[in-house]
């Protein structure tokens, strides 16, 4: 292991230079950290966390994979999550504590696997049968060889049977974007509506069509996994493909493929693995968009990771339902810095080399007028990353007033505006996590029952920006939790905007508290509408546990029990 010959090593160096180990003021050096634990798991990433140390002013972590070193990095909190791996293989996780002094050395290493198994779609080559049929919305792979890399030139393009052409890509467009370290792209300039289509991007439609980064073109196990543009395909369609050998070194003249036909009925199955009606979400939600407005469509979402942003618009009466909570995941970064805005899409389809003329927005699910639409059983997680954790980036959000929403058994997870919503929303027995305004937005009433509220680092709940005359943001039978590692005191109930144009509306009834949420509850930077709440209007709650209120300062108000009965149920809260 990696962790011993580094440690037999600082001991040779220690004698080579004549300072015996009792030189060294063992003291002052740290504790060998405890209590390391495995936390959480994607298909891509582990996070791990452990127990402090006193005198620590750093903590420096150690991944192993079959024996070899994979990664390594410092972090100065208790947890670490550690990106960019692959899906269903094993990893030994280690840590050790670091100070002025020295360090701890390594603690004994904990085991923990990735989620899932890597992707197999079925190649584009065999028989023209039903079986050997892609989804519309399928990968397209080529295998080129583990030494593979990707180009800066050359074209994948997609033709129909008689020659034309339906699609392509050009790895110019590569020199747009970054590449992270599982092989997502995103863009080196924020997505604005003067941005000018490339084939790095993508037009999701559902109506209207969303300008959003997407990756195209990745390398896994020795294969090219080509992502066609939303829509590029029809249903029944006789294909093929050509890639240039500058694309990932390796020429393709010609790759015949089908697709399947078009799905019966208004149930709608997604799997990954191209055993279903779809291979993504986002395709699913462009088909349910033509089966007419009010028709009731419920998406059925097999296991898996999506790596994906979603648009979905005009469309009511819609479920989206996963396999299970915590192995359906819909996973994709974006943020302010890539896309800007809440969010919006054009009425007409930009054609490449023009401006997109609107802002698709930092969110990773888009939903717009949109009602009665369901969401229960997995998970949606807003991958983007940033040491500060800055940055606005939505994991959804419902542009719908006067719209109705439900969550059911759902994770919701990003760091700052996890959660941004307008109309009327029921979230049930769920998990939302984030630090910065982590909930917030225009609701006529968004009511959070039996619900996880989980604060990753130091910051705000809620910022609310209510109109008048609405219940805005409840909070009933919640736990109000925190990650290991946030300060006591840290995390405030709600902060304001400071528009007095609208109301901060925020109630909190029968919750539990932990020592993470500040004493005086509801934070000062700004004075919130209404200064002074009243029993309707403004920041209060009833029924706190786990701590004392007895420190609330003047902004909020504790409601008594006749007052509290206004928020103590769905039926009262959303009539």
């Amino acid at each position: 292991m990696r962790v011993l010959v580094k440690t037999a090593l600082c001991l040779l160096l220690a004698v080579a230079c004549g300072k015996p180990a009792a030189d060294v003021p063992s003291s002052d050096i740290p504790a060998v950290p405890q209590n390391l634990k495995f936390h959480s798991a994607t298909d891509i990433s582990l996070t791990f966390q452990w127990g402090a140390v006193e005198g620590a002013t750093s903590y420096e972590w150690e991944l192993t994979g079959e024996g070899s070193f994979l990664k390594e990095g410092t972090s100065a909190k208790r947890n670490v999550t550690v990106e960019g791996l692959t899906a269903g293989t094993s990893y030994s996780f280690s840590v050790q504590a670091v100070n002025a002094a020295g360090k701890s050395g390594f603690c004994a290493p904990v085991e923990a696997s990735t989620t899932g198994k890597t992707p197999e779609p079925p190649g584009p080559e065999g028989p023209d049968t039903p079986s050997s049929a892609l989804c519309v919305d399928a990968p397209l792979t080529v295998e080129v060889g583990s030494g593979a890399a990707l180009g800066t030139s050359g074209l994948i393009q997609v033709f129909k049977a008689d020659g034309t052409l339906v699609d392509k890509i050009d790895m110019a467009d590569i020199s747009k974007v970054d590449i992270l370290s599982d092989g997502t792209m995103v863009p080196k300039e924020t997505i604005d509506n003067g941005t000018v289509l490339h084939t790095f991007m993508d037009l999701l439609h559902s109506t209207r069509y969303r300008p959003v980064h997407y990756t195209p073109v990745r390398l896994e196990g020795g294969s090219l996994v080509i992502k066609l543009h939303n829509e590029a395909l029809d249903f029944g369609g006789s294909y093929y493909f050509t890639v240039d050998a500058s694309v990932a070194g390796k020429a393709v003249e010609r790759a015949d493929f089908t697709t399947k036909a078009k799905p019966s009925g208004t149930t709608l199955k997604v799997a990954a693995d191209g055993s279903a009606d779809f291979c993504t979400v986002q395709g699913a939600l462009s088909y349910a968009t033509t089966l007419g407005k009010n028709d009731a469509v419920t998406i059925e979402v097999a296991d898996g990771t999506y790596r994906e942003l979603l648009y979905l618009r005009d469309k009511n009466n819609l479920t989206i339902k996963g396999a299970s909570r915590g192995k359906t995941v819909i996973a994709y970064p974006n943020n302010e810095s890539y896309a800007t805005g809440s969010g919006s899409a054009a009425s007409s389809k930009p054609f490449l080399g023009s401006t997109v003329g609107v802002l698709g927005g930092r969110c990773l699910f888009l939903a717009e007028s949109c009602d009665n639409l369901v969401i229960e059983n997995l998970t949606i997680e807003n991958t983007f990353w940033a040491d500060d954790h800055k940055g606005q980036a939505e994991t959804i959000y419902f542009n719908g007033d006067n719209k109705k929403l439900t969550i059911e058994s759902c994770n919701l997870i990003s760091w700052q505006d996890t959660f941004l919503c307008k109309g009327e929303v029921w979230v049930h027995n769920s998990l939302i996590a984030g630090h910065v305004d982590f909930i917030w937005g225009y609701p006529k009433a968004c009511l959070f029952e039996d619900c996880e509220i989980r604060s990753r680092a130091g910051g705000y709940i809620v910022q609310a920006r209510c109109p008048a005359g609405s219940k805005g943001f409840v909070f009933l039978n919640c736990s109000l939790t925190a990650e290991d590692g946030v300060s006591n005191g840290s995390v405030w109930l709600a902060r304001s905007g400071g528009d007095t144009s609208v109301l901060d509306n925020v109630t909190y009834v029968n919750c539990s508290m932990t020592a993470a949420i500040a004493p005086a509850g509801w934070h000062t930077g700004k004075t919130p509408t209404p200064a002074t709440p009243t029993a309707t209007e403004g920041w209060k709650e009833y029924g706190t546990t786990g701590v004392s209120t007895s420190s609330r300062n003047s902004y909020g108000k504790i409601l008594t029990a006749a007052e509290a009965e206004a928020y103590a149920s769905k039926e009262a809260v959303l009539p």
